[in-house]
């Protein structure tokens, strides 16, 4: 073999060497990387992720749910609830400002939550630990009868009649809960005399409703004159752990970021009942011809969120309305029959700050005084039944003499969806923001009020019924009228 082919050769045979060797590391690493990550989760500091996110907006792509929420006693400082967090391979994931010492805290071993509610509760410096527990939206039973003849949600398909009263929106002849004039076979004059009160106010843009949802459809061609924006004026909000984020449009808790826009379209419904432009010749009339919503998220696509973020959500009203945002009311169509200590406080904290929390009393059918439902169960909330168009308790709603305050329309509910479409929908979910709504319009009237003022109004100018003595508070159904006037 003469030299040029030996060294030919030679430098073949070392460069397939090279690349076998180089192949055997790269699959040694990927082994290795691979063990690390089914294994190992790196620690991530609230600097280090700051950094990687200005904006707060990964945090769900660097950092996993945070198992529990754990309130510290007032004598333990910051610093000590890092050091005991770090003690238990734990971190602190979040901070609850409205709540003092109360933090949620993601463990690094990804054990069962309730194991380390359990470690967490055993601490001297501990008030309370829960598991950072799963909510979702509550489905619509199926129910029959005359009273009750539609499903859960639908599209808007029927053929309606214009309306020549009080508004010009082209769906508003079908919307019973404000005019009840017999649409379907109705009770005639069943509704929450919304006509009535518009002859006194139609709203206020002074006046800002917090939905605490799936986010709103914020572009929706009958919701985005009455869309909340974060003033000129006012900064970004800023939390210590999570960051600065761009709230222009309002907050996003699943992902911890300020676009709040919804995609599964329960909240977009809720906001259309309170605030949908009204006489504007487009689709419906929200109760309030003129408000401010503000749009939060805390529910995905799929109607599912956490109490994590749920308590994010309230705190955020709560800090925008320190910030000098003037909103006072929240209406919270969602609930559970867990029960959680870390969710009553930062509610009781929302009172304490000025803002009625209004929520659904559920759709299971059962008496909420036996069979607590939350949050609407919850002390100083005021929880709101269901009715149809007949005035009377819809098949699904809860109820409780004791624990469910007053009753609203729920049932054939038309109002805005994803898109710039109309759905169709029932439940306690629908009734809440109508009880939010005539807050709205008492507070256009009433700016100065407390809570307490507020939900005393609220509930002294209902419509009594025999049909709800003994199933609601009150006895009553919410009179939009009455309230704005007063008696």
């Amino acid at each position: 073999m003469n030299k040029e082919k030996f060294v030919g050769r030679l430098v073949i045979a070392l460069v397939f060497v090279m690349i076998a060797a180089i192949a055997g590391e790269v699959r040694r690493m990927d082994k290795h990387s691979s063990r690390n990550l089914l294994i190992l989760r790196p620690r991530v500091t609230h600097d280090a992720k700051h950094k990687a996110c200005p904006m707060g907006s990964m945090e769900t792509q660097t950092q996993s749910v945070p198992e529990v929420l754990v309130r510290f006693k007032p004598s333990v400082s910051a610093e000590d609830i890092d050091d005991l967090a770090d003690s238990l391979n734990d971190v602190v994931e979040d901070r609850i400002e409205a709540v003092g010492n109360l933090t949620a805290i993601d463990d690094l071993d990804n054990r069962d939550p309730a194991m380390v509610a359990a470690q967490y509760r055993e601490l001297p410096e501990v008030l309370y630990a829960e598991p950072n527990f799963t909510i979702k939206l509550e489905p619509v039973n199926d129910f029959n009868g005359r009273d009750d003849s539609r499903r859960g949600a639908r599209p808007y398909d029927l053929l309606y009649r214009e309306s020549e009263s009080a508004a010009n929106d082209p769906m508003f002849a079908d919307q019973w809960a404000l005019d009840n004039t017999g649409q379907r076979d109705g009770s005639t004059g069943v509704d929450v005399r919304a006509v009535e009160a518009w002859k006194t106010t139609q709203g206020s843009r002074d006046v800002v409703i917090a939905v605490i949802d799936t986010g709103v459809n914020y572009a929706h061609p009958d919701l985005a004159d009455n869309m909340w924006m974060r003033p000129a004026n006012l900064a970004s909000y800023t939390d210590a752990e999570l960051g600065e984020i761009d709230d222009r449009f309002g907050f996003n808790a699943v992902d911890n970021m300020g676009d709040p826009m919804d995609d599964n379209g329960h909240g977009s419904h809720c906001a259309g009942i309170i605030g949908a432009v009204g006489n504007n010749n487009i689709g419906i009339a929200g109760i309030n011809w003129q408000v401010q919503i503000m749009p939060l998220k805390f529910l995905s696509r799929t109607g599912s969120g956490t109490l994590k973020d749920a308590v994010e959500s309230i705190n955020y009203v709560i800090e925008r309305r320190k910030a000098g945002v003037p909103v006072s009311v929240i209406s919270a169509s969602w609930g559970s029959t867990q029960k959680s200590k870390a969710l009553e406080d930062v509610i009781k904290k929302a009172s304490d700050a000025g803002i009625l929390f209004i929520a659904a009393s559920g759709n299971s059918s059962a008496n909420a005084d036996r069979r607590p439902h939350y949050p609407s169960n919850y002390p100083g909330v005021l929880s709101v039944a269901a009715l149809n168009r007949f005035g009377r308790l819809a098949s699904f709603s809860n109820y409780g003499a004791k624990t469910v305050h007053v009753a609203a329309p729920g049932a054939e509910i038309i109002s805005t969806w994803l898109g710039g479409d109309y759905f169709e929908a029932s439940g306690t979910s629908m009734a809440a923001p109508y009880v939010a709504g005539v807050a709205g319009l008492v507070l256009a009237e009433n700016p100065d009020f407390t809570t307490k003022e507020l939900r005393a109004r609220l509930l002294d100018t209902v419509d009594k019924s025999s049909d709800l003595a003994g199933k609601v508070a009150s006895g009553g159904r919410i009179n939009a009228a009455r309230a704005v006037a007063g008696k």
